[in-house]
């Protein structure tokens, strides 16, 4: 028996999501082993421990996502498509460079929604889950609390209506933003040559490492994805802070005691403390440029 055309193309969505899990899986694997061979930082908490809670916390808010707002993600793009809407169907192009400015401005707008994330309090709440980690390695890349995931989504929609991103741009997208953050929030030391190099186009983990320390201008700092010149061009970039000093995590929030499960997925609905250390005092450093 035949099939039809909605068939066929459920079909060949099954086999892309399975081909997007079986890539990154593969990602987190190879990251998971270099990033205990070559480490950048030393670890402070037992990793099968941290393992068991990211992980857990990344899988039910990938199911949530997967079954409330991706459907809603592929139906906007479908719409953009079908009735050519958003900034770049009013415009003729060539399908790679179509592709390439879609791709572009999906990363400068998730830079900018990554900003909001800090900037706004109760955004802050939730992405807070995922910076008071006490290490930081490829586990943390998936440790978002669902609630953050769900206004994600929501924000990608209003990307993919603004932009005009259709669906194939869309799941490249998020394969290419996942498959990069495992790769920045691994813990893995490159080559120091090998890092400056990667660092004047994209971000790597030293570089976010300091976007995970507890001194409150190296947070609020390196927010791009994938590219470091969206951080550039806003002056939010930092560098040469060595690795070997920074803390890892939120100040108010470094007790070990509190990073069981219940209390991750409860504390953006709990009250945010100030940014600072038990002892009263607010980390700071002075900053130092590179010779």
């Amino acid at each position: 028996m035949g099939l039809n055309t909605s068939e066929i193309l459920s079909r060949v969505s099954d086999l892309r999501t399975v081909s997007r899990l079986l890539i990154l899986g593969l990602i987190f694997i190879v990251a998971l082993v270099a990033e205990s061979i070559w480490p950048l930082r030393q670890k402070t908490q037992p990793k099968a421990m941290r393992l068991a809670r990211n992980l857990g916390l990344a899988t039910i808010s990938m199911i949530f996502v997967r079954f409330a707002f991706l459907p809603f993600e592929i139906w906007a793009a479908n719409l953009v498509t079908q009735k050519r809407l958003g900034i770049l169907n009013l415009i003729s192009f060539n399908s790679v460079i179509k592709i390439s400015v879609s791709f572009l401005l999906l990363e400068y707008t998730f830079y900018v929604w990554h900003y909001l994330n800090h900037r706004l309090p109760f955004l802050w709440r939730f992405h807070n889950v995922h910076h008071v980690d006490l290490d930081l390695d490829v586990s943390t890349a998936s440790r978002f609390h669902f609630g953050e995931l769900a206004f994600s989504s929501l924000f990608r929609v209003g990307q993919i209506f603004l932009i005009g991103i259709d669906v194939p741009t869309l799941l490249l997208f998020e394969t290419c933003i996942t498959a990069f953050a495992q790769f920045h929030h691994s813990n893995l030391r490159l080559p120091k040559r090998v890092d400056s190099l990667l660092a004047t186009l994209i971000m790597t983990p030293e570089l976010h490492g300091i976007h995970h320390s507890i001194v409150r201008n190296e947070t609020d700092s390196n927010y791009g994805t994938i590219f470091t010149f969206w951080d550039r061009a806003h002056r939010t970039l930092k560098r040469f802070i060595p690795q070997n000093e920074i803390v890892i995590g939120v100040p108010s929030y470094m007790l070990t005691m509190e990073q069981v499960f219940a209390n991750i997925l409860l504390m953006p609905f709990q009250h945010q403390r100030d940014w600072k250390l038990p002892t009263g005092e607010i980390p700071s450093r002075i900053e130092r440029k590179s010779k």
